[in-house]
């Protein structure tokens, strides 16, 4: 494998489409880079292909997907230009048995596409046509008039804002939730009472955040009060693997809470 710098032709570049997530600070970079199973000692990473290999460095990334749970990472190449790739085909990129072929290349066109056709927020909802389909089909084999659960389902997917906004809540308990990037179970904080502040309040009842060293700073304690600005996504809190009964959440908590900031006790 040659390290010289390839010509723009042999890269097939995925530029991000608009504006994308940017990282507040070296802590919160070294977060995300955890959560995606990279080395949070470095600040460059190898591209790799069949013939090159170029150091890149990571910009930001997008979210997206129908629950708003994938990211997709945006690097930046030494002559500026930049594109998107999957954080696992990265993280394999830097093993020096990376071959010529991969799974994870078929796994990150798959995704890349299915980026694509989420990016609006309002395209969400359009993105489940087969599974409700599948279940009026499921339903008129039965000979039991329409059950209420779809509906409730449906009643539950509220209207999540896109942008940044303001919360009170409660912190309910901690947790552990599995990673499958680094395969490990993250610390996380589950928030009950939470309501999104606006002309008509919005109530999620049971969200979660991440454990970051920032929160920990504020010492958080089971019942307390707060205030605080950031984004909800809908990505149901996944059980961590082998931990205590006291850090497994039994309800199921349906929204996540993205950056957390300007955070107050009541």
């Amino acid at each position: 494998m040659t390290t010289e710098a390839p010509q723009s032709e042999q890269i097939q570049y995925l530029p991000p489409k608009g504006e994308y997530e940017t990282f507040r600070d070296e802590e919160h970079m070294k977060e995300k880079l955890k959560e995606w199973g990279l080395s949070t000692a470095k600040k460059e990473f190898w591209y790799k292909d069949r013939n090159f290999q170029q150091p890149v460095s990571i910009k930001g990334y997008e979210i997206y997907g129908n629950t708003a749970e994938f990211n997709t990472l945006i690097i930046e190449f030494p002559d500026g230009k930049l594109t998107s790739i999957h954080p696992a085909f990265l993280k394999e990129m830097q093993q020096s048995s990376f071959g010529k072929e991969s799974l994870i290349t078929a796994l990150e066109d798959k995704e890349i596409k299915e980026m694509a056709s989420d990016k609006d927020s309002s395209s969400a909802n359009e993105a489940e046509p087969e599974v409700e389909t599948a279940i009026k089909k499921a339903e008129s084999k039965t000979s039991k008039p329409s059950e209420p659960k779809p509906k409730k389902a449906k009643a539950a997917k509220l209207e999540l804002p896109a942008e940044k906004v303001h919360f009170t809540a409660n912190v309910k308990q901690f947790a552990f939730t599995y990673n499958p990037f680094n395969e490990e179970n993250d610390e996380v904080v589950v928030l009950e009472n939470v309501q999104i502040q606006q002309e008509n309040p919005l109530d999620l009842g049971l969200a979660w955040c991440s454990h970051s060293k920032t929160l920990k700073k504020f010492e958080l304690a089971p019942g307390e009060l707060l205030e605080f600005d950031g984004k909800v996504v809908a990505k149901k809190l996944a059980k961590g693997k082998d931990v205590e009964e006291e850090f497994i959440v039994e309800a199921p908590v349906l929204y996540k809470i993205n950056n957390p900031s300007k955070l107050m006790k009541k």
